[in-house]
């Protein structure tokens, strides 16, 4: 799903930069309680796992791979799609930035899709099925599975259509090829979704929103991040993903070759050159500590401005 640089065209990526800014401005203001004294934990936390379970690839049918976006589970985790939306954006640009996944000049587009269509589907296909459910806490992990599985495809329709109108790929080539693989992808997020939901539920509430305490200890989570990151990152499959797979088939992956727009660093593709596996695990492990800081950080600093301001207010 991350597209590179070449993929669209100046005028789509400006729209979608702007777009993505004005976006993430808003989110900014709107996710007070996430920047709470109890909620900054786990923002940090969630960053850093979304990054570090979108280092795993897993085998999709046709010898294609997918990983999990996380909208939808940082968007219920959080309690706020604002602050789901920062969350997926930390992520996008940590990754863009530091490992050259994702284009900078695509950056607007992927949070766009990701961070914003993404969330925000997968958010509301949540909240109304849980109305359709009575409510029910116990239903949760269900309803945010399937809206995770909706909201990759709904990103897939939206990257496609950027694809089309950037003169990349004809939309009645581009959007079926995407849409197909991505409801085979769609079906993972949503049992990844569900099955992090359900261990929450059971086994640290306290990481979920809600009335269920103060937060309980940070040893749990980091240890999960870092096995994930570290250790789990390394069985990965090697196949294309489900946007690289659609290029190759489709004959538009030479333009991402073309025009290639990086900050040069030791971590592109994950790795660390001459380290072999080992360099996979350490550029998993500095990902989710570097997201993990950025969102924290962000969150404390927002968090004593809104504090600051509330004071001066009364």
């Amino acid at each position: 799903m991350h597209i590179p640089d070449g993929f669209v065209s100046p005028s789509v990526a400006a729209i979608a930069g702007v777009t993505s800014v004005v976006a993430l401005a808003i989110a900014a203001t709107r996710s007070q309680e996430a920047f709470g004294m109890r909620r900054a934990p786990i923002l940090g936390l969630t960053t850093a796992f979304i990054f570090a379970a979108q280092m795993i690839n897993f085998p999709v049918a046709g010898g294609t791979s997918g990983h999990l976006l996380g909208g939808t589970l940082a968007a219920i985790i959080l309690g706020s799609p604002w602050a789901g939306t920062l969350c997926i954006a930390t992520v996008l640009i940590i990754q863009a930035v530091l490992f050259a996944d994702g284009g900078i000049t695509a950056l607007g587009a992927n949070i766009v899709n990701m961070g914003i269509v993404g969330v925000w589907v997968g958010w509301v296909l949540t909240q109304t099925l849980q109305r359709l459910f009575g409510g029910s806490k116990t239903r949760l992990p269900l309803a945010a599975g399937i809206g995770a599985g909706i909201s990759v495809v709904v990103a897939a329709v939206f990257a496609s259509i950027e694809l089309a109108l950037s003169g990349t790929s004809p939309i009645n080539i581009v959007l079926p090829a995407m849409t197909g693989i991505h409801i085979l992808i769609g079906v993972g997020e949503g049992l990844i979704t569900g099955g992090v939901l359900t261990y929450l539920a059971n086994a640290r509430p306290d990481l979920l929103p809600g009335e269920q305490g103060e937060f309980k200890g940070w040893l749990v989570p980091i240890v999960s991040i870092f096995l994930v990151a570290g250790l789990l990152s390394l069985f990965a499959s090697s196949s294309p993903d489900g946007l690289d797979w659609v290029a190759q088939q489709t004959g538009f992956e030479k333009l991402g070759e073309n025009v290639r727009v990086s900050i040069p660093t030791p971590f592109a593709d994950y790795t660390v050159p001459g380290l072999d596996k080992i360099g996979t695990s350490i550029a998993g492990l500095i990902g989710s500590l570097v997201c993990f800081a950025i969102a924290f950080g962000f969150a404390k600093v927002m968090g004593n401005i809104d504090s600051t301001n509330t004071e001066r207010r009364i």
